[in-house]
């Protein structure tokens, strides 16, 4: 079967889903749309699309799949948009997806619009902490998990459609309501990144010389502070669209630190050794 694919945002999640879906056969072409010039030069020469095109309306005219990979503040609008040019052409054959990583506001805008089935809402668990079209690579989706959200929304042959997109992708699908997505995501991505980027403003602000930052941190502090490298334009319309999520997962870390830190000022050994044992169960799920 032949398919275009277009990808409209050619950076990490884009990029490397243009490079796959090509190399492995999904797709025989694939159509980009990218806002910045210098990012579609380069995602070009790096073979993330065959050809940008001159607009959102001429990708979404000549693509079988589109492919929503923009920050999520842009894509609730940019999804409904696609929506509505697949009736303005009528083709009721197209499917939009997008990759976002919070779905209920997406949900709510395009809950009642006529081309609704059409969209599948999916978010592949994947991604580093850089951007742009210079961070795609190939295998970055390989053996991770795809969320697919209110998969009952979207019509049964699309959502087969998109299946295939991410077993090609070599992913393995999970189905739920797009609310338990967004709580599910605050708790095991979201206060990651919120997390990180506090430690990374700590030590900023006590450790002045950069050299000691540089010389002294160790692998540890170098894992757990990486994501706070992370684009501010991608993270703040996650943070902001997640809100009541994100907050009680940070009420509920902050109480946490707090009890470290009372046992830690208590010279408490006892409890600071229960807590930490209690933290190391975290070594039967994740290894």
């Amino acid at each position: 079967m032949s398919r275009t694919v277009g990808i409209i945002g050619l950076g990490l999640i884009g990029g490397s889903m243009g490079l796959d879906l090509k190399t492995r056969g999904y797709a025989d072409r694939v159509i980009g749309v990218e806002a910045v010039p210098l990012n579609a030069e380069a995602a070009l020469k790096m073979g993330l699309a065959d050809e940008i095109a001159p607009s959102l309306e001429d990708c979404v005219r000549r693509s079988d799949v589109v492919v929503v990979a923009v920050p999520v503040g842009r894509a609730v609008t940019m999804v409904c948009e696609i929506l509505d040019l697949f009736r303005e052409l009528g083709d009721k054959d197209k499917i939009v997806i997008d990759v976002c990583s919070t779905k209920e506001a997406i949900a709510q805008a395009t809950r009642f619009h006529p081309a609704r089935r059409q969209y599948v809402s999916t978010h592949p668990m994947a991604g580093t902490e850089y951007s742009g079209p210079w961070a795609a690579m190939p295998g970055l989706f390989d053996g991770r998990a795809c969320i697919f959200a209110d998969p009952e929304e979207s019509d049964p042959k699309a959502k087969a459609e998109i299946e295939k997109l991410y077993d090609c992708l070599n992913m393995r699908p999970l189905y739920m309501a797009s609310s338990s997505h967004d709580v599910h995501t605050a708790y095991v991505s979201h206060i990651s990144h919120v997390t990180s980027f506090a430690l990374a403003l700590t030590v900023l602000d006590k450790e002045k010389d950069e050299k000691h930052i540089f010389d002294l941190a160790s692998g540890g502090f170098s894992s757990t502070v990486r994501l706070a490298k992370s684009s501010a334009d991608m993270w703040i319309p996650i943070l902001t669209q997640n809100r009541e999520n994100v907050l009680r997962v940070m009420d509920t870390y902050i109480e946490k630190m707090k009890a470290f830190r009372d046992a830690v000022d208590a010279f408490d050994e006892d409890t600071i050794r229960e807590m930490i044992l209690q933290a190391n169960r975290i070594k039967k799920i994740i290894r």
